[in-house]
């Protein structure tokens, strides 16, 4: 049985991240440099042989995921499952804004997925409708397939620590994702352990060979 593969993509840049703004589920466009970045990691992409590119519906993310589906020639399943985090009141504001009038909170959700950031979704109930879509995604695709996931940095994050069953409290270890980085998790049919492998994290280039002793 062949190991299927999930593609996990951030967005590129927008004017809001390069005003360290918190989007959110704003629907921001990708600035000119994100729309570079998208074009740069979809040549890259293009060479895993991608089966299905899904993506959130937001602009920056289904933009995003175009620029892979005019070199694959696949088209993008928007799914609103696959969005960022809701984050109520705090989207739009400037970091030292958010430091300024919610410092405490701030802090609180930077390590507990049970946490409301500005009254919006905990990381647990991103992961639970990010897992969904991914799963739904998967039912036809096919043995060895790869499944590409177009989303945002807190979305990716939350679902990558759920499909490797990380307990919530741990989800904080994993590092912030960079626009256009993408992580990949690789189906475990060996019967032990977790249902995925992380293989690679926050990446910008195409993955090596790994070969080691437990496979």
């Amino acid at each position: 049985m062949g190991e299927r593969r999930i593609v996990l993509w951030r967005h590129g840049r927008t004017a809001w991240n390069a005003e360290r703004r918190f989007q959110g589920q704003s629907d921001i466009e990708l600035d000119a440099e994100g729309r570079m970045q998208a074009e740069r990691a979809a040549g890259l992409l293009v060479h895993l042989k991608p089966d299905r590119i899904i993506a959130s519906d937001l602009t920056r993310a289904f933009t995003t995921a175009l620029a892979l589906g005019e070199v694959t020639g696949l088209d993008v399943t928007p799914d609103p499952r696959l969005r960022e985090t809701f984050a109520g009141e705090w989207e739009g504001l400037r970091r030292p804004e958010l430091l300024d009038r919610y410092g405490d909170e701030v802090a609180r959700w930077a390590s507990d997925s049970h946490a409301r950031p500005g009254g919006g979704e905990t990381r647990i109930e991103v992961a639970d409708r990010m897992v969904a879509a991914i799963d739904d995604a998967l039912v036809d695709l096919p043995e060895a397939g790869t499944l590409v996931v177009a989303t945002h940095g807190g979305s990716a994050r939350a679902a990558i620590g759920a499909l490797l069953g990380l307990p919530p409290d741990q989800w904080a270890c994993l590092g912030v994702l960079s626009n256009c980085a993408w992580s990949i998790l690789t189906e475990n049919v060996t019967g032990f352990g977790p249902g995925w492998r992380l293989q690679e994290y926050n990446a910008g280039s195409l993955p090596t060979p790994a070969l080691a002793d437990d496979r």
